[in-house]
């Protein structure tokens, strides 16, 4: 397999993972989890904060997969100087697009209110809540 293979399939493999994540953003369906989605601790405080901000984010991150589909698209049949150029534009691009989006995420879900009964200082994690020590 030559490197321009490799690399046009691993940014199409990206691309589609990420035009998935954000689809179910967009649409709400993504649910909390271990590995996809905006996840910060203002996030995962509630199903409710998790899913605005997945919501938010969902438009960046679909500009991510598109440009890692396209930038795989351009590296399977490219080598040289345009395979480099290529691939670095596509994950460059991709990381500042994803950053966005997890800083907007980020920014709705902690400007959201506590949930009720919950502690008003905590970091919720998976199990449960722990106080928050100023």
């Amino acid at each position: 397999m030559s490197v321009s293979a490799l690399l046009g399939v691993v940014l199409l493999v990206a691309g589609g993972g990420l035009l998935t994540v954000g689809l179910l953003g967009w649409r709400r369906r993504l649910p909390r989890n271990r590995f996809a989605g905006i996840r910060t601790p203002a996030t995962l405080r509630s199903e409710a904060a998790f899913s605005a901000a997945n919501r938010v984010a969902a438009p960046p991150v679909l500009a991510a997969g598109t440009v890692c589909a396209a930038g795989g698209a351009l590296a399977l049949g490219t080598g040289g100087p345009a395979l480099t150029a290529i691939v670095a534009v596509a994950g460059v691009g991709a990381v500042g697009l994803l950053l966005a989006g997890g800083l907007l995420g980020h920014r709705v879900a902690a400007a959201m209110p506590a949930p009720k009964g919950s502690c008003g200082r905590c970091t919720c994690r998976g199990g449960g809540c722990t106080a928050v020590r100023t």
